[in-house]
């Protein structure tokens, strides 16, 4: 069993590991070692198009996150209150959202916005001289979207294992709804709330399949990416992968941490 563990391990990594090696290659083949360089990544960033790339996905991921951590959290609340029947059913809905193949949600999201701008542009443009079509906006609400149901399994996860007698002692002693939360509930469930802005902020930087629908004219580092191993891999285009892997893996673990803590707090 530990000789097979190593290697579905060595499989699932071990490419990443050679990708990491050559983008420290000195030659232009991405293929092989020669050299040790740094070069490529300076090229990478000091690239206009790779930095607007990695400024439009950053920008994205931003916003859909923050959207996502907003109305997950908000989702999560009100679903903790609910039982019964109703309960199973959102309950179910959330799950689905996170099974559901990333290619799926794409399509449907194209189909969606297409749809909704037809609608509504032959009034809107005439009314405010603007129109709607793919671009910033359908990335950060298609990311949002596929992101809240993560926040929702977190932050509810958390309220489970809360103890709500002290929400309602913090009503009988006068305390409105907003205020309960605010000093009682939401410093208990900050640290998964935090790591669910997290996930969703990864998920939305690396996601490739639902911004390709989506993007229109706008390009995201993954996206960019594809377009240029099209025309054949550089070290360049390994040096991005690294760069990008590194930042995902250290928002990844400090995502795990906050959970952890969150998992170790007593139950009060």
């Amino acid at each position: 069993m530990r000789l097979y563990a190593l290697a579905v391990y060595a499989f699932l990594y071990l490419p990443i590991c050679i990708i990491a090696l050559f983008s420290f290659s000195e030659g232009r083949s991405a293929a092989s070692m020669q050299g040790f360089t740094f070069d490529w990544y300076l090229r990478a960033l000091k690239n206009p198009f790779v930095m607007e790339a990695l400024w439009t996905s950053v920008r994205v991921a931003f916003l859909s996150a923050f959207m996502a951590t907003v109305v997950g959290t908000m989702a999560a609340l009100a679903l903790t209150g609910m039982h019964g029947r109703v309960r199973k059913m959102f309950d179910l809905l959330v799950q689905i959202a996170v099974m559901i193949p990333g290619i799926v949600i794409g399509i449907a999201t194209l189909i969606a916005l297409v749809t909704v701008f037809d609608l509504v542009n032959p009034w809107f443009e005439p009314a405010t001289g603007w129109k709607l079509s793919l671009g910033t906006g359908s990335l950060i609400g298609a990311h949002g979207m596929f992101t809240m149901s993560l926040v929702v399994l977190l932050v509810r996860g958390r309220m489970e294992t809360l103890d709500h007698a002290l929400i309602e002692a913090s009503s009988d002693l006068g305390a409105t709804p907003f205020g309960t939360f605010r000093q009682v509930t939401l410093p208990q469930i900050l640290p998964a709330v935090l790591a669910g802005f997290l996930l969703a902020f990864t998920f939305s930087f690396d996601d490739f399949i639902i911004a390709f629908f989506v993007a229109g004219a706008e390009t995201t580092l993954p996206i960019y990416v594809f377009s240029s191993i099209r025309r054949g891999v550089t070290p360049e285009i390994n040096a991005i992968g690294t760069m990008v892997m590194v930042a995902s893996l250290t928002i990844l673990i400090f995502a795990q941490v906050l959970l952890r803590r969150t998992q170790a707090q007593p139950r009060r």
